[in-house]
């Protein structure tokens, strides 16, 4: 794409631009036509062909559009400038306020519940967005620290899901003492998943985990004896609070929580104890984190993310330093996944495709790889944003894909990038 300067806008770097633009509009008219142009809707007579050209015409005018001002954008070095110092005098004015806006933000989450705002709908969304802050924070460990395309993550929470639904089943073990296994087990999947692609990085690494999360819903499909195939695994235990179920009834001799504290019974309690549960894990997660950045497992992630060889060259083993990331971040997949499942109570293979995978990579790179408050900023766009508009269903995609696009072309290194070193050498101070 060659970009048309302002002060340069000569005939034919316009036609270039009318162009490339005009490309643009019909691949999206070509796109446009059977996935928005042409619906098939279900009448009395019979399936009946519905035709929407409208909604066709708009979809091309606003990328025959959009594609003539990226031309203009880029082309534009006054309009570049500009962009840059608002994101300069953005940042210096808010970076400061982070440490006042961070425990804000986390005292409205705990309280929240408490505020008016707390429905079944909103609650149940806010369930939803800080498991994939968490799952994100998991994934941050191998993508943002040690600088590892993992494109199969969605493999650990499987295995999280499936170790909680079939202990407890079997053994009737409780949610939390089958949790510490869910994260062993996806730990132990993450190492041998390291193994295989000690040599591998970037493109290759990315289809090798790619490959490995395919495997893995395949066998959870196929592998019916055990996780019981594409039907799954119903009727897995809900976590208890001390032994007392969230239910209307309970069986002889066992009360239930509002019984126990005598009030009226309401289907938004089990969900403001979830949401507790998976922001305590989550908090935990994020402490576990920002500590082990500062230990010299953590360090050897930064520096084996900038430079493999410069890394070796320091002495610092890759191998193991590859397979604790891949460990430790599996581990918290693991622990997110047997939330999933208890939160659910009902898990199959149909939970844990590829485009799970791909939404929790998005929420990394479009928060900024390495920052642990761009991950959360990414899944609350992402995930509550596309929750609360349902009724736009359809859209929802084409929506998440033009966001990241255009995050992609402001910040191209996510919302809040934060690739700097935890440690410091001391500079000499001048007598």
């Amino acid at each position: 794409m060659v970009a048309m300067d302002a002060s340069e806008a000569t005939p034919s770097r316009i036609w270039i631009a009318l162009k490339d633009s005009a490309i643009a509009a019909l691949i999206m008219l070509a796109l446009a036509v059977p996935l928005i142009g042409i619906r098939i809707l279900n009448a009395q007579e019979g399936l009946v062909l519905s035709t929407r050209w409208g909604w066709v015409a708009i979809w091309v005018t606003v990328v025959f559009l959009g594609r003539l001002g990226m031309h203009y954008w880029q082309g534009s070095q006054k309009i570049s400038l500009v962009v840059q110092d608002v994101q300069s005098r953005i940042s210096k004015k808010f970076q400061p306020s982070f440490r006042f806006i961070i425990p804000l933000g986390l005292g409205f989450a705990v309280i929240m519940p408490f505020t008016p705002l707390a429905s079944l709908h909103t609650m149940d969304v806010a369930v939803l967005v800080v498991t994939y802050i968490m799952l994100g924070w998991g994934l941050n460990i191998v993508v943002g620290l040690a600088g590892l395309l993992d494109l199969g993550y969605v493999a650990f929470y499987a295995i999280g899901a499936y170790s909680y639904a079939l202990i407890a089943q079997h053994y009737g073990w409780s949610f939390w003492e089958c949790l510490p296994f869910a994260g062993i087990f996806a730990a132990f999947l993450g190492v041998i998943l390291g193994f295989p692609v000690l040599r591998l990085r970037g493109d290759y690494l990315a289809i090798v985990t790619l490959g490995f999360g395919e495997i893995i819903r395949i066998i959870l499909t196929n592998w019916t004896s055990v996780t019981g195939g594409p039907n799954g695994v119903p009727n897995v235990p809900r976590p208890l609070l001390f032994g007392l179920p969230f239910a209307r009834t309970a069986p002889p001799g066992i009360e239930t929580f509002h019984q126990f504290f005598n009030l009226d019974f309401d289907p938004l309690h089990r969900i403001i104890f979830f949401y507790y549960v998976i922001m305590a894990m989550a908090l935990v997660t994020n402490f576990f984190t920002l500590r082990i950045r500062r230990l010299p497992i953590g360090r050897a992630w930064e520096a084996l993310r900038e430079d493999e060889i410069a890394c070796r060259a320091l002495g610092i083993n890759p191998t193991n330093t590859k397979l604790t990331a891949f460990a430790i971040g599996a581990m918290f997949g693991g622990f997110a996944g047997a939330f999933f499942a208890a939160r659910q109570g009902f898990v199959s293979p149909e939970s844990f495709t590829f485009l799970e995978s791909a939404v929790i990579l998005a929420i990394v790179v479009l928060g900024g790889m390495g920052s642990q408050i761009g991950v959360v900023i990414a899944a609350i766009i992402l995930i509550g944003g596309t929750e609360w508009f349902r009724e736009l269903s359809e859209y929802r995609m084409v929506a998440f894909g033009a966001a990241m696009v255009l995050i992609m072309l402001w910040r191209p290194h996510g919302l809040l990038a934060s690739r700097a070193p935890t440690i410091r050498l001391a500079t000499k101070s001048k007598t």
